[in-house]
C-alpha cells in the first residue's frame, strides 16, 4: 500500500511511519508500505540466510569457508533519493570494510535477495529491480512462492541477465556465493531426505 502525499517522502517520513507500526519504504518519492510476512515468506527467508551467512558473513582468510561478505536481513538502505529494505542484503568486505551503523546504510548492496508476495512481486520485479540496477547492485536472488522457483540475476549494462533459474528438486551453487550447496526446495518449505551433489552453477572456490 502507498500513503498519498503531495511532496516526496523523506526520511523523517519514515521513521514516523515505523513509529506507528508501518514498515515501509521510500520509492520514487512515495511511502510505499512493506507486505507483512507469512509463515512462507519467513521460511524462504531464512533457508537463504542460513545457508549463504555462515560460510560468507566473516573475515576472509584462514583454511575455513570463504567469509568476506556482511550479510544482513531487514536493513534500510539508500538508493539515491529511494530507501528500500531488501530481504536480505549482502555486501563485500573488500568495498565496504567497516558495515556503516547509519539510517539508512548509505552504500549499495553487492547482492539482494526478495522473497515475492503476491502484493509485492510486481515492485520486486519492476520498479525495485530498476533501483537496483541503477545502483549497480551485482547480484540479485529472487524467491518466487507462487512457482516455486529461484531466480538468480546478475548485473549487465543494459539490464539484469537471468544468469540460472532453479527448482525445488536442485541443488546450486549460485552466484556469488558458489561455496554453498543450496538445495532450492528448503526454501518452500520441503525437507531433503538425503544430501546430494549440486547439479547446477559452478563448483566452490
Amino acid at each position: 500500500m502507498a500513503f498519498p502525499a503531495l511532496r516526496r517522502a523523506t526520511i523523517a517520513d519514515l521513521l514516523a511511519a515505523e513509529d506507528q507500526g508501518h514498515a515501509c519504504e521510500i520509492i520514487d518519492g512515495d511511502l510505499v508500505e512493506k507486505a507483512l510476512p507469512d509463515v512462507g515468506h519467513a521460511v524462504a527467508q531464512a533457508g537463504v540466510v542460513t545457508e549463504v551467512r555462515p560460510p560468507y558473513d566473516r573475515r576472509p582468510g584462514g583454511s575455513g569457508p570463504p567469509g568476506g561478505w556482511w550479510i544482513l536481513p531487514e536493513v534500510d538502505v539508500s538508493f539515491g533519493g529511494d530507501v528500500l529494505r531488501p530481504d536480505i542484503s549482502g555486501w563485500r568486505r573488500d568495498r565496504v570494510p567497516v558495515m556503516s551503523q547509519a539510517f539508512p546504510v548509505p552504500d549499495a548492496p553487492d547482492w539482494v535477495c526478495e522473497v515475492l508476495s503476491v502484493s509485492t512481486a510486481g515492485r520486486d520485479l519492476g520498479v525495485k529491480k530498476d533501483i537496483f540496477h541503477r545502483a549497480k547492485v551485482s547480484h540479485y536472488w529472487v524467491v518466487d512462492r507462487a512457482n516455486k522457483v529461484l531466480m538468480v540475476f546478475r548485473w549487465s549494462e543494459r539490464a539484469y541477465e537471468l544468469a540460472l533459474t532453479a527448482t525445488p528438486e536442485q541443488t546450486v551453487r549460485a552466484e556469488p556465493f558458489p561455496y554453498v550447496a543450496l538445495f532450492v526446495g528448503q526454501l518452500f518449505g520441503i525437507e531433503r531426505d538425503e544430501p546430494g551433489e549440486p547439479e547446477v552453477g559452478e563448483r566452490h572456490r
